[in-house]
This record gives C-alpha cells, structure tokens and sequence, in this order.
C-alpha cells in the first residue's frame, strides 16, 4: 500500500468518536466537546506519520482503523483531563521548595481559607457603622501587636515590598547598598533590576567581602534617599569580612535624616536557635536596633501564604499604603485569611512549633524520623527487586533560609538490581501521586524529614506501580 491509500483508509474523525462511545471506557463526566478535539487531535497526528513515513515497513506500523486508535483518543482524555496544578509527596528533604509550593500552611490557616472561600466575608467592611473599610486591617493590628511595629502593610510577595519601599521613598534619588548585598535569588531576581525598575539609583559601597560605616557615609550626598541592607538569605560570604550592623546603620540614617530599610528575605519571628538551629535575625530585632522599615516574606520561615510583609515607621508605611503600585500589588482575601491565621499561631510560639509545619519539620524529632523510615524500607523490601536501607542523612531548610544549615536526618535508600535509580526517579515523579526525591550514588534517597506518615503508604504504591521486570530499561 501507498502513502494516498493509507491515507484513505483512515478513520474519519466521525467515525473515531463513535468507536470511542462505543468502547465505553471514558467516564459518562467527559465532555463530548472535550472528546470531539481529541480524536481531531489523534486523526491530525496519524496523518501527519504517514505523509512523514519514509519507507513501506514505518507505513505498515501506523493503525489508521477507528477500533485501533480508541486507546490514543482515551489518552489525550485522560491527559487533558489531568489537574496541571496537582499534590505531589516531597521525598527531598527540603522544606521550603520553592519548585514544590514553598511552605505548608497549617490546619487553621486551610479552614480559614475554605471559610473566605465559601462564604462572604468583611474583607473591606466595617461592621461597627456599615461603611467601607481595608482590607489590610484584618493583619496590620495583629502584626503591630506581635512584632512592636507602627504600622503594617502586606502586598503579595516580598519582591512587591522592596519594589513597592523603593518606589515610593527613593524614585529619581539614590539608594546606598553594600556590595555584598546585591543578590539575585530564585527566579532571576536581582536587586539592581528591582532598583532600576523602581526609579532609584543604586548606589554601591565597600567590597565584596568588607564593608564599613565610613564606607556608607563617604556615598551620602544631597540625593541619598535611603540606606537598604539586603539579607544574604540564601548564601554566605566567609572568611576576612565585614559588615555594618543595622544599629550602626540606623545611627547614621539619623543623622543625615535617611531611611533605613531592612530587607530580610525569608523573615523569621521566633529564635531558631531555640531548637539548636543556626540564628537568624528576627524581625522584632532589625526593629529594635533601628531599621525603619523591614521586609519580609510570608511564605518561607514564617509558614504561611505567599506575601509580602512591611512593617515599620506609621509616616513611611502611610506613604506605601498610597501610593497607586500598592493597589497592583495588594493580596486577595485567600491571602488575608491564610496569613491572619498563620500569625495567630505565634501569640503562643512555643505551639507554633507545632502547628505550622514549616517550624514542625525544621524541627522534627530524630526518633519520629528515623521510625517512619524504617517504616517505610519495611514496606519496599517486602516488594520484588527492590532493596531498601535506613541510612542517616542531611536535610535542607530551602526557600533561601538557613543556607549553611546541614540538618540530620534519617533517610531510605533504595536500590533495584534490574532498574537504575534515574528510572526509578522517572517512574516515582510519573506515578499517579507523583514522589519527587533525590539520586545519590546511584540509589534513590527519600528523606524522611519531608514525608508525613499517611504519606508512606501512598510511597510504597508508588514503587509498587513502577517497579516490575516488564519495565524496560
């Protein structure tokens, strides 16, 4: 047979949706509309192989029958039915993935979004005499009375606060930063483009490695608006250095009537170092030693929903809160009601250890560790060709906190003497309930830390699914 006789016995797109009725294997909920475009999409894809087919043998391996192409059509279905936006177990250990979702939001804070989701609610409405109110009263109060700011003001991620602290205080003057403070985190986020976009001019002092007072004081002139120290969140500069603390910094802003603002990057309200993790500077100390305005965001070490957080002067907040780009950038009420839960949390911080997972799993107990991956290598090596073993291993904070940070923990190591560990990693991110986790020395590492235990069962059907000898390499 030729090219045009292959051609011609090809299922009409007709005839295709009638086979795939026919086999009844589609759920009665999918849309006719959805099924007509598949089988288009099927039909355009089996001509396009047989005008692209070189020789006669490629020819006769393409199916043009209706009956033959049902299972392409249900597919095409099922993967065009398929969420984009979907919940995956993070096996790697890091507990603020950026790529995963970031932070894990506590019980409270889901039954407060699934009530503003549900029902109306007084998001601009003041109950007390019916007029209009804002929306950023239902957190700045709770985040005065928890840090000791002035005044409060959230926007949708910390980005949007450095842009939004930028534009309204320095546009067309300058902005005195450390050399080396001028990060670029995930993303492609990088200071000096945040600062150009916002109109001010950057202005760079020291070295990479020292900077001093003086060298600040040397770069002030008639258009200095502000003094900004950036938080190396996410790296470290060791060794022969030196920087300028915020009350060194404060004292000079005061003296030549400038702001000082503190870009803390992930933003932590209690003392990790409480729980035998490194410090990090809170945000109740940058205020303390003088900083204006601080920044932060609400999604990494804080635990909740993705926001930006400014907390500071009630003059210099009052003029952020006017400005127009704060109406582009202000959050919804999802975000209200997930962070105001969240930070009720820390009017008791010993529970909020407990309570928000991000403090949970930072510091988890060994034990619970070490007991659910055993659990788990119980569960694997009960299955074929899967060999399974508690190994002690070093976890990551993420989301650009806590970088030098090594945390112990207890992982399950596995090994198949039929299938490399990169198959294994394909077949674990593809499974129904996608398992995301590590390679090292050709075995797959699933770090406990991140895992919770209903989540080990769903684990080991996950190996079950993919790991078998019909599997090729």
């Amino acid at each position: 047979m030729e090219k045009k006789d292959y051609l011609r016995s090809l299922s009409s797109v007709n005839d295709l949706i009638q086979a795939v009725y026919r086999s009844r294997k589609l759920g009665g909920g999918v849309p006719r509309e959805l099924v007509t475009e598949a089988s288009r999409v099927v039909i355009d894809g089996v001509r396009e192989a047989i005008l692209a087919a070189r020789d006669e043998m490629s020819l006769e391996n393409i199916r043009t029958d209706a009956e033959e192409l049902v299972p392409l059509v249900e597919k095409e279905v099922e993967e065009r039915m398929q969420w984009s936006l979907r919940r995956i177990i993070n096996a790697t250990g890091v507990v603020v993935h950026t790529n995963l979702g970031r932070s894990l939001l506590s019980g409270a804070a889901l039954e407060a979004l699934a009530t503003a989701g549900s029902y109306y609610n007084n998001l601009e409405f003041k109950l007390e005499d019916g007029s209009r109110g804002s929306r950023q009263v239902h957190l700045g109060k709770l985040l005065c009375e928890l840090t000791g700011a002035e005044s409060a003001l959230v926007v949708n991620n910390n980005a949007a606060a450095v842009l939004l602290a930028l534009t309204a205080l320095a546009s067309g003057r300058e902005v005195v930063v450390s050399r080396g403070q001028l990060i670029e985190i995930g993303g492609s986020f990088r200071l000096p483009d945040v600062m150009a976009q916002s109109g001010a001019r950057l202005v760079e002092v020291g070295t990479t490695n020292k900077t001093y007072l003086e060298d600040y004081r040397r770069a002030i002139t008639s258009e200095t608006a502000m003094l900004m120290r950036a938080h190396p969140s996410n790296y470290r500069i060791m060794g022969f250095t030196s920087e300028a603390g915020i009350e060194e910094l404060a004292g000079l802003a005061r003296e030549y009537e400038l702001v000082l603002l503190d870009d803390l990057g992930s933003g932590v309200y209690v003392d990790l170092s409480s729980r035998g993790l490194a410090y990090e500077p809170t945000v109740m100390r940058s205020l303390e030693e003088g900083a204006h305005l601080v920044c932060f965001s609400g999604d990494k070490l804080l635990g909740g929903p993705q926001a930006g957080i400014i907390l500071g002067r009630k003059d210099l907040i009052d003029v952020l809160a006017r400005h127009p780009l704060a109406r582009a950038l202000r959050v919804d009420k999802l975000t209200v009601a997930a962070l105001e839960a969240t930070l009720r949390h820390y009017l008791d911080p010993e529970r909020a250890f407990s309570e928000i997972p991000t403090l949970a799993m930072l510091t988890a107990d060994p034990d619970a560790l070490r007991g659910r991956a055993r659990k788990l290598a119980k569960k694997l090596a009960a299955q074929d060709d899967l060999e399974a073993e508690v190994i002690e291993d070093v976890s990551r904070a993420g989301g650009g906190a806590l970088p030098m940070e090594d945390l112990p923990t207890w992982a399950v190591a596995v090994t198949s003497p039929s299938h490399s560990a990169n198959l294994i990693e394909k077949g674990l991110r593809e499974a129904e309930t996608p398992v995301i986790c590590r390679i090292s020395d050709d075995r797959v590492i699933l770090d406990m830390r991140t895992v919770s235990d209903d989540e080990v069962a769903l684990i080991a059907e996950a190996f079950a699914s993919i790991v078998s000898p019909d599997i090729p390499e």
